[in-house]
């Protein structure tokens, strides 16, 4: 690709928006008057950590760690954080070359000295990572992965509990606090009561959407309050001395619960918000009450229920998404947004006035996008069910079928794809392109149901939908099947690998980045055990038919007119083995018949492609749209001078 001018020109232009863009805020941690954040501004590589003490003056800003000082080449990047409850100390999980390896390290947040003690095996792809401080910051509960020699070496990356370092004495004293009877494939996240004295420690069972929930009051011991079939997704610590539970449980899209933390029993929890419309997926407590994130088929709703007073709903633009709720002194809700062609801000809500004002800490865009619309239509899969699609392209566009248009989806884990915004569609859009999100079964858009009609024996599903939409696009005169591009990573790139073999005629190039495709040997890689419980087992006879009918490498076909492909892998993936694509492009170069170019890409710097550095991001950006417009025939009159 670099012998191409557009490759060269497209790689400036990307350059030059990013050196463009406004700062990004992300991650908000609020903690004894100051906010944690993580700040981005290109040419950095990656987020630095910051601290303000007002939302409203990001001027005067506390750098507690720059990753980009630390490790001038920007391979090394921030995991997560959590600041202690006086806001004092900060522990930050880091890895180096996207490897999500974690190692948790702590920073004081005046001056931003390092202290001296290091915790090493907090996180691994396969399970994350969590930590949650005790009251007085005397010391940190952690997850941690079994330490050489505890077991054997196809366990290191399984089997997540969770211990106690205390700060001044030597990480091999650590003590061990719970997770003996979690399960093998055990991904914990751990939170703490504003006040630091309670504690729980969410489980999940895999990848499958399954939780369990512990607690631990005070000094006393941990004890389970929720079984993974109790169906409970979420449990939060309310301002009112109540555990607030998000339910399942014969509410598919979701049900509020709230019982004591003195007697937390399950079967006898208030109903405080029954199931409706919307699917209940998050709640932020508050001093007079809570609020709660629902989904309306993946754009986003807040609501405000004060206590003992009717909810209120939190003006929010249309067809926007909210990514993250902190509830600040009192019930002040501050919530980060975007829309899908709109950049994301902070905004705090005041539920004295009703009034939703936007802060300073918000992001602009480099590049205009007045010239596009957004619609969302349906199409309807092969067994009828309707499903979304959310089309952007430019204002007065002709239905002739000429378009070129790029098709992005994901369908699995729950996961919804709510509105989002990324300044580099410009590119595509400056090409001429159309870009589409479908919203398939296998997510969470609508509910649990929703996300279990696409998993296990009913993964086939998501692949019909998938396919649905395209020839939608199609049928309707967006595009074209020689103008028809498709996209997705990880779970994403397993469905772009199953479109492409099942309906090689229907699409013109391909974008697979960190799939899955050989669904046969996964669940031999440590991530791919905790897949199990969404796609299931060889060991199971009906699972491993299933698994066989779609699995993309088993389903390559000798002399097959394949379309272009491009697949992409980072040598350091602790999630997808890159052996996937490694196989999976020798296997579709060899049986081809098209002509077509069949493609990898690989990273030797980054892995499932969280951490990235940004040098590295925009290359591969370049690549994709380069390959893109090549193979669709895309306008090229933006960077090339026309042809003669």
């Amino acid at each position: 690709m670099d012998a191409l001018p557009l490759r060269g020109k497209l790689a400036s232009q990307l350059e030059s928006l990013y050196a463009e863009s406004s700062a990004n805020y992300s991650s908000l941690h609020y903690r004894a008057g100051l906010h944690f954040l993580l700040y981005f501004k290109p040419p950095a590589q990656q987020p630095m950590l910051i601290a303000l003490r007002s939302l409203e003056k990001p001027a005067e800003v506390i750098t507690v760690l720059d990753p980009n000082k630390l490790d001038p080449t920007g391979s090394t990047a921030i995991d997560w954080f959590v600041p202690s409850h006086d806001g004092k100390i900060v522990a930050v999980c880091l890895s180096l070359h996207g490897s999500e390896e974690g190692t948790l390290h702590f920073f004081e947040t005046a001056t931003g000295r390092e202290l001296p003690e290091k915790i090493p095996r907090v996180q691994f792809p396969t399970a994350g990572g969590s930590a949650a401080w005790v009251a007085d910051g005397t010391g940190i509960l952690y997850t941690r992965y079994p330490a050489p020699g505890e077991r054997a070496g196809a366990d290191a990356h399984f089997y997540q509990q969770v211990w106690f370092h205390k700060f001044g004495t030597p990480v091999a004293e650590d003590t061990y606090a719970v997770g003996r009877e979690f399960p093998r494939i055990a991904e914990v996240v751990l939170q703490a009561s504003d006040d630091g004295r309670d504690f729980i420690a969410t489980v999940a069972n895999g990848d499958g959407g399954d939780h369990a929930h512990w607690l631990r009051e005070g000094d006393g011991p941990w004890r389970q309050i929720v079984r993974f079939e109790d169906a409970v997704k979420r449990v939060a610590f309310g301002r009112d001395g109540m555990l607030y539970a998000l339910s399942r449980k014969d509410a598919p899209r979701g049900k509020l619960l709230r019982m004591p933390i003195a007697r937390p029993v399950l079967s006898e929890a208030e109903v405080v918000v029954p199931e409706g419309g919307g699917v209940l997926v998050e709640i932020a407590a508050a001093s007079g009450g809570f609020y709660v994130k629902e989904l309306a088929g993946g754009p986003s709703e807040i609501r405000w229920f004060p206590s003992g007073k009717e909810p209120i709903t939190v003006p929010l633009p249309a067809l926007s998404a909210v990514h993250e709720m902190e509830v600040l002194d009192g019930d002040g809700l501050a919530f980060k947004s975007n829309g899908w062609l709109t950049p994301g801000s902070f905004q705090i809500y005041d539920p004295r006035s009703g009034a939703v004002k936007k802060l300073p800490v918000s992001s602009t865009s480099p590049v205009s996008f007045d010239d596009i619309e957004v619609s969302r239509i349906m199409a309807k899969s092969k067994d009828g069910t309707e499903v979304p699609m959310n089309i952007m392209h430019r204002k007065g566009v002709k239905l002739d079928g000429s378009n070129p248009t790029l098709l992005n989806a994901y369908g699995g884990y729950g996961i919804s794809l709510s509105p989002s915004f990324d300044f580099t569609r410009r590119v595509w859009f400056d090409a001429g392109g159309i870009f589409v999100v479908a919203n398939l079964r296998g997510g969470g858009e609508f509910g649990e149901e929703w996300h279990k009609a696409g998993n296990l024996l009913r993964k086939q599903n998501v692949f019909d939908d998938f396919i649905a939409c395209a020839e939608h696009l199609v049928r309707s005169g967006y595009t074209k099947p020689s103008k028809l591009a498709i996209m997705g990573g990880s779970n994403g790139g397993l469905l772009m690998g199953a479109a492409l073999t099942q309906r090689p005629e229907l699409f013109r190039a391909v974008v697979t980045m960190v799939g899955i495709y050989d669904m046969l040997r996964v669940e031999l890689e440590p991530n791919g055990a905790f897949n199990i419980t969404e796609f299931g087992t060889v060991k199971d006879r009906a699972q491993f038919d299933a698994l066989y009918a779609y699995s993309p490498y088993h389903r390559v076909k000798d002399g097959a007119p394949y379309p272009a492909v491009l697949i992409t892998t980072g040598e350091n993936d602790g999630r997808v083995n890159p052996y996937n694509s490694r196989k999976m492009t020798a296997r579709l170069q060899a049986a081809t018949g098209s002509g077509l170019p069949v493609i990898l890409r690989t990273s030797a710097a980054s892995g499932h492609g969280m951490g990235s550095k940004l040098s590295e991001r925009i290359s591969e950006k370049a690549d994709i749209f380069t390959f893109l417009i090549t193979e669709l025939g895309a306008e090229t009159s933006r960077w090339l001078p026309a042809k003669k």
